[in-house]
């Protein structure tokens, strides 16, 4: 028996198939190609057009959309003892100053004739506390989030957006 080329087809039969048309294994490749070339091209098309309609609609925003100026009011300044620790003796005080931030004048005005309020709801409030509770880890955030909450209870239906601490000393 004679042996086969090692550089000639397995069966050459098998290799054309009946009709003589060539293997299909090359035709395999050229659409996995062609569809990975389909699909980057319609991934980059999207992206593109999503680009392009968020460009578009940034244009499109109206005036009114566009941030108003904020504006300030200050409270006056406070001085307020505060409760004693138990086994203390010596009283505590602390200083406050604090300045609202509203969203425009238009509010501030509304606010105005409220503030005797809205002081005397950080005095009634600020009087209960402890000086731990500002030496504690977020004492002051919590203290600053508190006295937002009640501006805003005192001079609803206005809205109070931040308040600030110009001033902060507890003696």
């Amino acid at each position: 028996m004679a042996r086969k080329p090692k550089n000639a087809p397995a069966g050459e039969g098998e290799a054309e198939g009946q009709d003589g048309a060539a293997p299909a294994g090359g035709s395999k490749k050229k659409l996995i190609v062609i569809g990975a070339a389909v699909l980057l091209l319609a991934g980059a098309g999207g992206g593109g057009f999503m680009v392009m309609r968020s460009r578009a609609a940034h244009a499109e925003k109206p005036a009114a959309e566009q941030k108003l100026p904020v504006a300030f009011m200050d409270v006056r300044e406070m001085s307020m003892n505060l409760m004693p620790e138990p086994g203390q003796t010596q009283p505590r005080f602390v200083r406050l100053k604090v300045a609202l931030e509203v969203r425009d004048s238009k509010v501030a005005a509304e606010i105005q004739p409220l503030m005797p309020r809205v002081e005397d709801t950080f005095q009634v409030f600020v009087r209960e506390l402890r000086v731990g509770d500002f030496e504690a880890a977020g004492g002051t955030y919590r203290l600053r989030e508190e006295l937002l909450r009640r501006v805003n209870v005192a001079v609803y239906p206005a809205k109070v957006d931040a308040v600030l601490f110009k001033d902060f000393i507890i003696q």
